[in-house]
């Protein structure tokens, strides 16, 4: 309010800001009251009162304080592995308020900043997350959240080979991270394997795939690879799908031969040399 505006005149009221009402007005007391405060209340009140000999007065100085409040912020953002990122946070408060950045999931205390602008050069993978904007003062805190997505080429895990016996189910896995979720094709040698193919399906699901053989013959024994595919690149693993039991059983007849050799010896030798 400015110091040469009439809030009141004894009971006559000259303001006409319906925010503004008379409390008490005695001879000991004169008191207004101010609702639903704002910035253009700030400044100066004087109250003047004329008595027998002289007008008397006496100021008040009123200061606002405003909680913070965050008025620009960088929106969601899908950058590639390798850019640069800044992030913006602006507010304004009274008094005014101190701004800053934290990596809030995945939580990492590394990664802050005490300023309106948060700077994260070459940006892996490992920094994608949500990212929180603080902005406080003595009156209160306002916080808003940025979420940071990293595209980045797909990563395939090493295949394990697996063993499966004639005629039995065959199931071959793959997973792969990328961002975007990749798209995954299956070769047998250079040649595709497809879904629809007699005795074998293809199942993807986030980031895995699965190649299953209902029943598995001996033509489909052999080397298999998985490729991983998104707009960022490619990987691929391969995985061998052999025959379970097979050397095992080789092996048992083969020790079963040479304990019979051994147990043959033992009578030849006692007969001929007791």
């Amino acid at each position: 309010m400015l110091i040469s505006s009439i809030l009141y005149a004894g009971e006559d009221k000259w303001s006409v800001d319906p925010r503004v009402s008379l409390v008490t007005l005695n001879q000991d007391e004169f008191t207004i009251k101010i609702e639903d405060v704002d910035l253009t209340d700030e400044g100066q009140y004087i109250c003047a009162v004329q008595t027998s000999s002289r007008p008397r007065t006496t100021s008040v100085h009123i200061i606002v304080q405003v909680p913070p409040k965050i008025m620009n912020l960088s929106k969601d953002l899908v950058v590639n592995e390798g850019s640069n990122v800044t992030l913006m946070c602006l507010a304004n408060g009274k008094p005014e308020p101190a701004i800053g950045w934290r990596m809030l999931s995945p939580s990492d205390d590394s990664l802050s900043s005490d300023s309106e602008v948060l700077e994260i050069p070459f940006i892996s993978r490992y920094r994608a997350g949500v990212y929180e904007c603080t902005a406080a003062n003595e009156i209160a805190v306002d916080t808003q959240t940025v979420e940071l997505t990293v595209n980045y080429p797909p990563s395939v895990s090493d295949g394990r080979d697996v063993g499966v016996t004639l005629g039995q189910r065959g199931v071959l896995q793959c997973e792969a991270g990328a961002v975007p979720e990749a798209d995954f094709e299956w070769y047998r040698d250079d040649r595709r394997i497809f879904s629809d193919f007699d005795g074998i399906e293809i199942e993807d699901a986030g980031a895995f795939s699965k190649l299953t053989f209902f029943n598995v013959s001996e033509a489909d024994y052999g080397n298999y690879t998985c490729v991983a595919i998104n707009k960022m690149g490619r990987a691929n693993t391969s995985i061998i799908l052999y025959g379970k039991f097979q050397w095992l059983l080789v092996s048992v007849k083969s020790v079963w031969s040479l304990f019979t050799i051994l147990r043959l010896g033992e009578v030849v030798k006692k007969k001929f040399f007791p």
